[in-house]
């Protein structure tokens, strides 16, 4: 039997990137204040004012979402599934972090019972958080990658993820061989990848943790099934960056390591970019590979300062998503997120060749570095699912398009928000696109995921806060 829905509320999306559209950035959004989206197994059929749909109720359950702010669902372009346990675990910096509180974590997940439990907690914690897509890593265990599949099979989602590819660095016990790599994500990728909405990302962890060999097989892998998609970290820690010169002395930087082996192109993305060169940035450009911005965890681990206006160059973009990066990060909610990367864009200031100096700054790259509610709301939806190569099906409202999204509670959290929001919009909901944008640069510079009120997944609710229930 059909399963039709439709939603009466009021609707909030993106049709552009603001980025492209100077001081006209409102332009790139779109509110339909009383608005009904006719969605039909899953996918949206129509979306328009209440009064030019309404006559097609009758073949539809309606349900009317009152006093929320309906915008598509989030999108984590990077997250550590076997790293919710740990996330806020204390730690000097990214290497030090990894070994002594990260790989103790992960090897647990070779258990499958345990690995349950924690998909369990990993799911609900981002549908709360109003995530309905995300890209993650799972551990070196094919267990891991198995269970993660299956829980976002059970609840419908869209996600992105596979069997992380790592021989040196770690415990010997968290290795896994280049040919046993090879040979299990291959399997996996039979079993899970385009199965209803999982998708398989061939995952090399980091450069310094893959020999010549993983990376190797990790090229064979793609050359075999490239329309997967590539997940993995770059240019994240200097120290790192070092590590990776003196292992892949042939490699002029960080990302020639990923051109060597033939893997720098479209559906891949590293995470953190903190310290790209410009000539990285434009071979990213040029390549249409993306980078995810993880200032939560960028910031808690002392990484450093992503340069976002760099990757915003119009003359070289570059495809960007934001993510959590659980459990460096440390929170689901990609409303912190939103809030840490505008706090990152307003302190970078950086010269043409990269280096930090606010006396010299380059002010049009700082420019772009400043996140508005129509920014950050883009890289959070339809700019993520540029990113990751999902524009087709997910990120706005477009006819044709996946059904996942969120019911936001502009008023809810901090105790004094809700007076604070009747600044903008005294009269309960916003009328216009501005008010809708000043009201969610209020939500992001002092909301959480308390403002999430429902998150729908293909056209089913799968979390209502119980406040709110």
């Amino acid at each position: 039997m059909a399963h039709s829905v439709a939603i009466r509320g009021s609707f909030f999306h993106l049709v552009d990137n603001p980025w492209t559209l100077g001081s006209e950035e409102a332009a790139a959004a779109r509110l339909i204040s009383d608005g009904l989206m006719l969605i039909d197994n899953g996918i949206i059929t129509a979306l328009a004012p209440y009064d030019t749909l309404c006559d097609k109720l009758s073949d539809y359950r309606l349900e009317h979402i009152k006093d929320k702010l309906i915008v598509p669902g989030f999108i984590d372009g990077h997250i550590h599934f076997p790293q919710v346990r740990v996330m806020g675990a204390y730690g000097s910096q990214l290497l030090d972090w990894l070994q002594n509180s990260i790989f103790p974590e992960e090897l647990k997940y070779r258990d499958r019972n345990y690995a349950q439990t924690a998909a369990t907690h990993f799911f609900e914690a981002l549908l709360g958080a109003g995530t309905t897509t995300c890209q993650a890593f799972t551990t070196s265990s094919p267990v891991s990658t198995e269970v993660f599949f299956e829980e976002a099979r059970s609840r419908g989602m869209r996600v992105i993820a596979g069997l992380t590819g790592i021989d040196k660095f770690a415990p010997e016990e968290y290795c896994i061989s280049p040919e046993d790599f090879y040979i299990q994500s291959k399997q996996l990728i039979e079993q899970y990848h385009q199965r209803d909405r999982c998708l398989y990302a061939i995952t090399p962890r980091f450069a310094v943790g893959c020999s010549e060999a993983m990376m190797e097989a990790c090229r064979r892998l793609k050359e075999e099934f490239p329309d997967c998609w590539i997940n993995t970290h770059i240019s994240e820690n200097p120290s790192e960056i070092r590590q990776a010169k003196q292992e892949f002395p042939d490699c002029s930087d960080y990302t020639a390591v990923h051109e060597k082996h033939g893997l720098l192109g479209p559906k891949f993305t590293a995470g953190h970019g903190v310290w790209l060169s410009n000539d990285e940035f434009g071979r990213f450009s040029k390549a249409g590979a993306a980078v995810c911005f993880c200032p939560l965890s960028n910031l808690f681990l002392g990484s450093g300062l992503f340069r976002l206006g760099k990757a915003m160059d119009p003359d070289q973009p570059v495809r960007v998503c934001l993510g959590t990066d659980v459990g460096a990060g440390n929170a689901f909610s990609m409303i912190r997120v939103m809030e840490e990367a505008y706090k990152v864009g307003l302190c970078n200031n950086t010269t043409l060749d990269g280096s930090i100096n606010p006396r010299e700054q380059d002010l049009e790259e700082s420019n772009r570095n400043k996140l508005s509610a129509y920014r950050a709301f883009y890289l959070a939806t339809l700019g993520g699912a540029k990113a990751l190569y999902l524009d087709d099906t997910i990120g706005n409202f477009e006819v044709g398009k996946e059904a996942d999204f969120v019911a936001l509670d502009l008023k809810a959290g901090q105790h004094a928000l809700a007076w604070h929001q009747e600044l903008t919009c005294d009269q309960g909901m916003p009328t216009t696109v501005q008010q809708a944008a000043e009201l969610l640069f209020g939500l992001l510079a002092c909301g959480d995921d308390r403002n999430v009120a429902e998150t729908w997944v293909f056209g089913k609710r799968v979390y209502q806060c119980e406040a709110r229930a």
